[in-house]
This record gives structure tokens, sequence and C-alpha cells, in this order.
């Protein structure tokens, strides 16, 4: 639970609700212990998950606690002590999880606390173990593959029958259906 004044200066009401919106348009969270790191470094990681849709902001840690308590979001105050970044993101959570996680490899001294992934907290080993896995544009196309390969099998091989009838009869079944079925409209 986070510490309340009795008399709340209005600059930190403010940056309280800047906090609650910046935080309220993302849903997936990754909280970072950037102790250590160099502002270069910082810069690369931002770069870095820029590219996968990602944003890491530093937050006053006690407005961050405010901010997650008035979005009704809970299990999050533990990741908020020291230096802490949160890396946010819309929708994907495990692609800047994989940056991250990548990252700790050329600077060891960044470490993943954990994260709130959809309304779930992950701690640091549930959220490794997650960014392990494939993101869900990557599941969709792997099943679209696995459901794709069945149907181009049969596509091929009715194609390959049509040329095989057309090589033998000099006509294709289709054309030799249509005038069997004008004769009786004939009459």
């Amino acid at each position: 639970m986070a510490i309340r004044a009795k008399k709340i200066q209005p600059a930190k009401t403010a940056a309280i609700e800047e906090a609650k919106k910046t935080l309220g348009e993302f849903s997936n969270y990754i909280f970072v212990d950037y102790r250590g790191l160099t502002v270069e470094q910082i810069t690369k990681l931002r770069d870095q998950l820029r590219e996968k849709n990602a944003v890491l902001k530093v937050f006053k840690n006690n407005f961050a606690r405010v901010a997650f308590e008035e979005m009704k979001t809970e299990g999050v105050a533990d990741y908020l002590k020291g230096p802490t970044a949160i890396a946010m993101v819309k929708e994907d959570a495990n692609e800047p999880a994989k940056v991250l996680f990548d990252f700790i490899k050329e600077a060891p001294a960044m470490a993943v606390k954990g994260a709130l992934v959809e309304n779930e907290v992950y701690d640091q080993a549930k959220i490794e173990a997650f960014s392990k896995l494939p993101g869900k544009k990557q599941l969709i196309a792997m099943i679209m593959s696995a459901i794709n390969g069945p149907a181009r099998k049969l596509a091929g091989t009715l194609q390959a029958y049509v040329e095989k009838l057309e090589k033998e009869g000099g006509a294709s079944p289709a054309a030799a259906e249509a005038p069997a079925a004008e004769a009786p409209a004939a009459n």
C-alpha cells in the first residue's frame, strides 16, 4: 500500500494522474531494476523495445504504486522498490520480455523483477519462461501454416488429376460436364 499524506500537494496529484494516464494506455507491464546501466545502454534498450512496440519509462515508485492502486491493479507493489523502470506493452508482452532478457546478457547489472501480464502477476522466473514462448502473431502463423498444409496438398492433388484428365481425354472434366448439363435444359 502506498504512503499517502494527509494534505496532498497539487504537483504530486498531477504527477500521479499523469502516471495513471500513461499506465492506463497499456495492458502489460514488466518491472526492471536498471541500477548500474549507463545512459547509452538505457537508450539502446529503449530503441530495442520501441521496435517491439514497447515503452520503457521510469516513474517515482510511490506515484506508480498509487496509480496502480487507483487502476485497481494489485500485486505489483513488491516490484516497485528501488530503482525501477517499467516496460509497458499494449499486446504480446513476450517479445519485449525476450528483448529484456537478451539485453541482460549484454548488461548483467540490469535485472527483471517481475511483470503484470493481462492482469496476472508474474515473478522473475515466470516472466523469463514466458519470454521464451513464441508471440501471438507467431503462434497464429504456425496454426495457419498447419491448416494450409493439407489444403495445399489437396489442391495440388486435384490439379494433378485435372491435368492428367486433360492429357488423356483432351478436355477438362468441367468442360465434359457442361454439355451434359445443358442438354436436359434444351428439351
